[in-house]
């Protein structure tokens, strides 16, 4: 049986990362490991505290040998457009975190709306990373 565990988000800055995902979305850190016999790579994910199994990769983009510089210029270029990932959030209460998180400094791309699948808005994280976060609504199934 195959079970969900972790995505992963290209990130700037792993600290900036952290502190935005952590003070500003309340997620718990999951894994912060450095390892230095892989030349000082970190490890360092997140996760909502009320689902232990599920985490986010804040990954540095590599240089080389993993990825020339090419590539890691394309991969900017998506992220300063908000098209290097996305993370899709719920909530059961749309409009009240979207209070809470643009108090805590968080700026809204898309304010909340209602759309066919629920009250739905989006934000983007300090690397770029596309934040859709929605309350569902209940679709009936054919």
């Amino acid at each position: 049986m195959i079970s969900y565990l972790s995505t992963q988000l290209w990130v700037h800055d792993q600290d900036v990362a952290l502190d935005f995902y952590t003070r500003k979305l309340g997620f718990v850190v999951r894994m912060d490991v450095t390892l230095p016999e892989m030349g000082g790579f970190r490890w360092l994910t997140v996760g909502p505290e009320h689902q232990p199994e599920i985490s986010v990769v804040l990954m540095p983009i590599p240089g080389e040998p993993l990825m020339d510089d090419a590539t890691r210029a394309e991969v900017e270029d998506l992220m300063a457009k908000g098209f290097a990932g996305t993370l899709f959030l719920t909530t059961e209460d749309l409009d009240a975190e979207y209070a809470a998180l643009t108090a805590h400094g968080v700026e809204f791309v898309e304010k909340p709306t209602d759309e066919p699948w629920g009250r739905d808005s989006s934000f983007r994280d300090p690397s770029g990373n596309h934040i859709r976060l929605t309350t569902p609504r209940e679709i009936p199934q054919p």
